[in-house]
């Protein structure tokens, strides 16, 4: 029975000494992984290099891991990276990550723009974790604009063998040459060049001396025109004054002459109009007076008309 006993109390204390290791073990664990929060962040591109426990750095300074990476399943064309940070380092409105890529492969997530006096994110998104918006970064954007780089570097470098190409570098020959030959004949011109330049600056003085006495006509002629006294303008002015004055004169004359006018009208003008039918009567009763005297004779004027001659 005492043996029993003795047993019993020696498992109890490697019991006892089993619980307290693994509280040991526990707590020393938990002073090496402080406590972290999840966010997930969605990229919409490529990021190779990233792999679980790459680092996650806030401007510079590491703050995290990444915890996951997959695709996801909503929409393939993004790519689901979930990463564990420190409680202690302010994820604000206004953070956003981009990938911080090296050409030696390794890419790192980069957090930035956390704003002074902004709210955390909190608002939990499609994995049940608050979500972090995203930016291109400069070199991550040129990583993946690569592709095309190279594209376009290659269509640069055909077009380029193709302006070296034998029959352009014959071409680009031929116009060497002719230059030469063209340097050449200046040369041997210089002297005419020179002497037709000489002639052209006296073409230019003359041409200045021309202007010049246009500009004195000119003056002149504008002087003449603009005088206030013997100017044309000044002549003008006074011929329409005096052409004026006779409108107004003969204005007046023929609003004088308008009641005789009326007058030559009204009676005048039938009078003579009788007159004148009368004249022609009379005109009338002559001519054929004349005629019966040619015909007739005096005795028309005397007697009536004499009866023809019976003829049995």
């Amino acid at each position: 029975m005492e043996t029993r006993a003795n047993h019993v109390w020696v498992g109890v204390v490697t019991l006892a000494l089993i619980a307290g290791v693994a509280l040991m073990v526990v707590w020393i664990a938990r002073l090496s992984h402080p406590v972290q929060n999840h966010y997930d962040i969605f990229f919409r591109q490529s990021v190779d290099g990233v792999a679980r426990g790459s680092a996650v750095t806030f401007s510079g300074v590491p703050v995290g891991q990444v915890g996951q990476i997959a695709l996801w399943e909503q929409d393939p064309s993004f790519v689901r990276v979930r990463i564990n940070i420190d409680h202690k380092v302010p994820i604000l409105i206004g953070t956003t990550a981009s990938l911080q890529g090296s050409f030696t492969g390794v890419t790192t997530i980069q957090l930035s723009g956390a704003v002074k006096g902004a709210a955390p994110i909190t608002l939990p998104g499609p994995g049940g974790v608050p979500v972090i918006p995203t930016k291109r970064s400069g070199l991550g954007e040129l990583l993946s604009s690569a592709p095309v780089l190279l594209d376009r570097l290659t269509e640069l470098a055909e077009r380029l063998t193709t302006l070296v190409s034998d029959k352009n570098q014959k071409a680009v020959g031929d116009i060497l040459a002719n230059t030469d030959k063209l340097t050449a004949n200046l040369a041997a011109a210089s002297p005419d060049v020179k002497a037709t330049v000489g002639e052209l600056r006296t073409t230019i003085q003359q041409a200045n001396t021309t202007l010049a006495s246009f500009e004195r006509l000119s003056n002149t002629a504008n002087t003449a025109i603009s005088d206030n006294k013997d100017g044309l303008v000044r002549q003008l002015h006074d011929t329409l004054k005096s052409a004026n004055a006779a409108a107004s004169s003969l204005q007046g004359m023929m609003d004088d002459a308008r009641p005789a006018v009326r007058r030559l009208n009204d009676q005048t003008l039938p009078s003579a109009e009788t007159a004148i039918r009368d004249l022609q009567s009379t005109t009338h009763a002559l001519r054929d007076l004349s005629d019966q005297l040619k015909d007739r004779g005096v005795g028309t004027l005397i007697g009536g008309p004499q009866l023809p001659d019976y003829k049995p």
